[in-house]
């Protein structure tokens, strides 16, 4: 019988993660994230993420992600879309090809999984 460990974050509020360092495609002078993966392995990666208030850019190439906003407060631009509101317990989905600024209104927490393409 092969035994298959269980990777976990209990209470992900209470997750140290390491100290954060400036976000490079922010646009707000200050911004900062910190990050810990939880696993991974050759297309998958899920854990933790973190920064403070500020806005943004990102994309979204060679690689899918999903959250769950745990805390805060985000809202996303998408040229040619409304606006979109999200925070605790909201989920987001952003698929490979995915451009966008994040508008972090509120220090924001999430846990993420991205999967490579």
């Amino acid at each position: 019988m092969t035994i298959i460990r269980t990777y976990a974050a209990h209470n992900t509020a209470d997750v140290s993660l390491p100290p954060h360092a400036a976000k490079p495609t922010a646009t707000t002078e200050g911004m900062t994230e910190s990050g810990q993966s939880v696993w991974a392995n050759d297309r998958i990666d899920t854990g933790l993420w973190e920064c403070n208030a500020g806005s943004f850019t990102a994309t979204r190439e060679g690689y899918s992600e999903i959250c769950t906003i745990l805390s805060g407060r985000v809202t996303l631009e998408v040229e040619g879309l409304e606006n979109e509101v999200f925070g605790p317990g909201d989920i987001m989905v952003m698929p490979s090809g995915w451009k966008g600024i994040w508008h972090v209104t509120e220090p924001l927490r999430k846990h993420y999984t991205t999967i490579q393409d």
